[in-house]
């Protein structure tokens, strides 16, 4: 268990923030905390007007919190695009860049990309977004990347051979998949990072058992036990984005650190260093995957 305090972590002043999803749960407490400890936040957001109801919010709850709306779609490759342009025009720097929208267990779809839904919005764009903006965080110092994963990427198994569920579709076994390999993702990056010496770090998060509007997909009676059960073993989504915030800004944490809560099998509790599985922590998986999305997202991916 560590002792992480928002209070007691260092003012962010003039830093600069990315968070993907942010008008939401996770995305949205992480945000409003980056603003309250003084970072520029851009919110990430495929949703204009959702976008800007979070933003009143956290002026209300923080009225000199500097925000930006800058719109994205995961589930479109021509929008993470498109979001990289408008921000290298306006910014300079990237301290923190929080891969965090998510989605979970929805009905088989496909992309405009020829992606699985939540491969898609959970780490293929999340893997060609810090692409494009790896030019920009690699000229900052300290600049830390962060990759949320969840407890699901421990049943979670890479499939090559239909990394898309072209040939059969599970719902939750292509969510363990994604969020596998957002973790190794993590892992790799971090590990590319140490090979060119580079003063920036790739950590990863998860947010434990949270409740979150990532339930929306389940059947309705799931949704009913969902919200009983997450409230008595898990915990809401203020505490469930802790893991989040600890690993974008507690400064005694080194690259490539998993962060999750320390409770009863990681479903809450403070945050700390955590495990992964064996699975995750495979280079050679991690790097063909690595070499797989580049393929797929149509850009190669220099650090």
């Amino acid at each position: 268990m560590s002792n992480f305090k928002l209070s007691s972590m260092p003012n962010q002043k003039d830093k600069v923030a990315v968070v993907t999803g942010a008008n939401v749960g996770l995305g949205y407490e992480t945000a409003l905390s980056l603003a309250k400890k003084g970072a520029r936040v851009i919110l990430a957001c495929r949703d204009f007007d959702k976008a800007e109801k979070a933003r009143q919010k956290i002026l209300k709850a923080v009225p000199k919190a500097i925000l930006e709306i800058i719109l994205i779609d995961l589930k479109n490759l021509d929008t993470v695009h498109g979001f990289t342009e408008e921000f290298l025009v306006k910014y300079e720097r990237l301290d923190f860049l929080i891969l965090n929208a998510g989605i979970m267990v929805p009905p088989y779809s496909k992309t405009k990309d020829g992606f699985e839904s939540q491969m898609a919005v959970n780490y293929f764009s999340h893997f060609l977004l810090t692409n494009l903006l790896f030019p920009v965080i690699k000229k900052t110092k300290d600049a830390r990347i962060v990759s949320l994963s969840s407890i699901a990427h421990k049943n979670g198994k890479l499939n090559f051979d239909d990394l898309n569920s072209e040939k059969s579709y599970s719902k939750w076994g292509a969510y363990g998949q994604s969020k596998l390999a957002c973790l190794m993702f993590a892992y790799e990056l971090q590990r590319r990072i140490e090979q060119k010496n580079l003063k920036i770090m790739s950590l990863a998060a998860h947010p434990g058992l949270s409740s979150t509007n990532l339930s929306q997909h389940l059947p309705k009676i799931g949704q009913l036990f969902f919200g009983p059960v997450s409230s008595l073993i898990g915990q809401d989504a203020k505490a469930g984005a802790k893991p989040t915030l600890m690993a974008a800004l507690d400064p005694s944490l080194k690259g490539g650190e998993y962060i999750g809560p320390t409770g009863f099998m990681e479903a809450k509790g403070e945050p700390g260093k955590v495990k992964s599985s064996d699975r995750s922590q495979s280079i050679s998986e991690a790097q063909r995957l690595w070499k797989v999305s580049e393929e797929l997202t149509g850009a190669e991916f220099n650090v």
